[in-house]
């Protein structure tokens, strides 16, 4: 290979097809997370985030497409970004926004989830929300290499982003 890729295909062939097993373990994740103790919202918004910190472009158009499907407002999709001094959030949106953050961004003075945060977070979400929303991020983190390690194509159908 070269030092650059063609944009116009993923770096690598489809890995559901090369790992079945893949197809179980988003399908038992997507499960889990939609099982209604947070917002399908507030997924949304997390899992954007998450896109948009670790600099995928696949995921921030991904879940770009789902919150605009969903119905959500283009002011609070755009806003995502900026959610510290957007109007357009809801105190439990932005918990659980913070929460994503600081799991995904090193913190040079050490714990990433503080106990602070972590009371933000339970005082907007009860236990069994509380873990869902972990689940939540959990389930972006875990595609997170997929989209960067294989660059498959934003906007793209699932059948036809990845290599041949």
């Amino acid at each position: 290979m070269t030092a650059t890729q063609d944009t116009r295909q993923s770096r690598l062939p489809d890995p559901a097809a090369l790992v079945p097993e893949l197809a179980q373990i988003g399908g038992a994740l997507f499960q889990a997370v939609g099982n209604g103790s947070i917002p399908q919202t507030t997924v949304g918004l997390v899992q954007l985030r998450a896109g948009q910190i670790v600099g995928s472009t696949y995921l921030t158009t991904l879940h770009t497409g789902n919150l605009r499907r969903a119905g959500e407002a283009e002011e609070r999709i755009t806003a995502v970004a900026s959610w510290r001094d957007a109007p357009h959030f809801t105190a439990a949106e932005r918990a659980a926004l913070a929460l994503v953050e600081a799991v995904l961004t090193p913190n040079p003075l050490g714990e990433r989830v503080t106990d602070e945060l972590y009371a933000l977070a339970s005082a907007h979400y009860d236990d069994k929300a509380l873990v869902t929303l972990t689940l939540a991020i959990g389930q972006v983190c875990f595609f997170i290499p997929v989209a960067l390690v294989g660059r498959p194509l934003p906007g793209v159908a699932p059948a036809e982003q990845w290599r041949d």
